[in-house]
């Protein structure tokens, strides 16, 4: 095979996508513009960088990021496989080392006979087989490429957590816990690092969020600003009322102050950033207070009060298309049939989905130059339900989902119970992808070491 595809993007969508259709024979110049021009999140050149929280969810088979990365390893993917390998202590979830992460992605992908990286801004979308996957911090230059080419785009805001030493958290106020002890080794010490509060230091703290000095978004961004709720700043949730918060990120349930013996009235969570766990990340603190009064703020939460902070919390851009409107289930461009979008720009928010959308990408658009059929995935699967939403929600009120067992559909006869019914949901979803890839024939990328070991379902 001698045709050449262009991906724009160096993230999680677009390394998975270049994969993809590398390792099915095709030459790939992916396009990555760090480190001639960065983004306000991003500290480095590497591909892959995961720029906000390190965890990647649960890896529970029966929580819809679980499927998600049951059906991706399945599919083949590359950068779930990755993650597993630089996989950190954080009870059912999968936590991921930064640096090991995107290192061994951003090695593999430059290693590899049929990528050609090209470290260079794309203004312009090329003629021929292209992937958009730009991600949440699509360039100026090309934002304005897309807005024409689209007729419609959305902005909305995101916003990264501070992270920690570990060193500089006050270990005799803090405590190691899991919340009911389910830690992922099955010790007892615990994955998270747990900042209790009483109830005075927590209605404190809430004031103190509230008064505390925003930083100021610029321009036509002022304009725009929205949030999405699944990762909303700590001050804006603060604001819709006194206890949101420990409604919320700081709530206590399923731990206990070996202090006290009692649950706290609140509980700031930290969990591991790096293999040294020398880092610690502030656990759904995403936050936009400036970064002065931030310090002051969070050295407010007991056990911080000495808190020496590698990263402040900060607002960044978001940029996602009208996928609904513009998009087949395929990923294809519906007007012209060899463009594809995948990944945050395609309102598949998180990592997960994210690479989902490269992995999907990547092989139509293999298909697709070899003349087969794409592939549509059955909705009862994580990934075409979440596909499936993007694709067919309602236009005008459009945002980003991510994966949910909400997107699924009902079960007949309906089960009772959540625990049954997510079991139910992760089991019919297992065999309609295994009856899906019977019936297309389709064969997933083959690797030399095992799959990761995908839990199995209880019962």
């Amino acid at each position: 095979m001698t045709e050449t595809v262009t991906v724009i993007g160096g993230g999680l969508a677009g390394t998975e996508a270049a994969w993809q259709l590398a390792n099915r024979g095709y030459r790939v110049h992916l396009y990555e513009m760090r480190p001639k021009r960065s983004t306000p999140a991003h500290v480095t050149d590497r591909l892959a960088e995961l720029v906000c929280s390190n965890s990647m969810g649960s890896t529970l088979p029966d929580r819809a990021l679980g499927m998600l990365k049951g059906e991706m390893i399945r599919l083949g993917s590359l950068v779930i496989r990755v993650a597993y390998r630089h996989a950190l202590p954080a009870g059912s979830a999968l936590a991921v080392s930064r640096e090991e992460f995107a290192a061994e992605i951003t090695e593999r992908i430059q290693g590899h006979p049929n990528i050609q990286v090209i470290r260079e801004e794309v203004t312009r979308v090329p003629e021929g087989p292209v992937i958009v996957a730009t991600g949440p911090l699509t360039s100026d230059g090309l934002t304005q490429e897309l807005q024409k080419l689209t007729g419609k785009y959305l902005y909305f805001y995101d916003a990264m957590a501070p992270i920690v030493t570990a060193e500089s958290i006050d270990m005799s106020i803090a405590f190691r816990a899991s919340r009911w002890g389910r830690s992922q080794d099955g010790s007892d010490q615990g994955d998270y690092i747990n900042c209790p509060m009483d109830r005075d230091q927590y209605e404190a703290f809430v004031r103190a969020l509230l008064a505390a000095p925003r930083i100021e978004l610029q321009g036509a961004d002022a304009e725009l600003e929205r949030y999405f709720e699944g990762c909303m700043p700590i001050e804006v949730l603060a604001s819709r009322g006194l206890d949101a918060l420990a409604y919320g990120p700081m709530r206590p349930v399923g731990l206990r102050d070996p202090r006290t013996g009692k649950r706290p009235y609140a509980v700031v969570q930290l969990r591991q950033d790096n293999v040294a766990g020398t880092l610690y990340n502030m656990v759904g603190f995403q936050t936009n207070i400036r970064w002065g009064a931030q310090k002051e703020i969070l050295r407010m939460i007991p056990g911080l009060e000495h808190a020496e902070f590698v990263r402040l919390g900060q607002m960044h851009r978001n940029t996602f298309i009208n996928s609904p409107t513009l998009l087949r289930p395929t990923l294809q461009f519906r007007t012209r049939p060899d463009l594809f979008f995948a990944g945050q720009i395609t309102g598949t928010e998180g990592y997960v989905g994210s690479a989902m959308g490269g992995l999907v990408a990547g092989i139509n658009l293999a298909r697709l130059l070899r003349g087969e059929p794409l592939l549509v995935f059955p909705r009862e699967t994580m990934v075409g339900a979440l596909l499936h939403y993007i694709t067919h929600a309602e236009p005008r009120d459009f945002q980003p989902m991510k994966a949910n067992m909400g997107l699924l559909p009902e079960l007949v006869p309906r089960v009772r119970g959540k625990k049954r019914r997510y079991a139910a949901y992760a089991e019919r979803g297992r065999r309609a992808l295994e009856r899906f890839l019977a019936e297309t024939g389709f064969q997933p990328l083959a690797y030399p070491e095992p799959a990761p070991p995908v839990p199995a379902l209880d019962g």
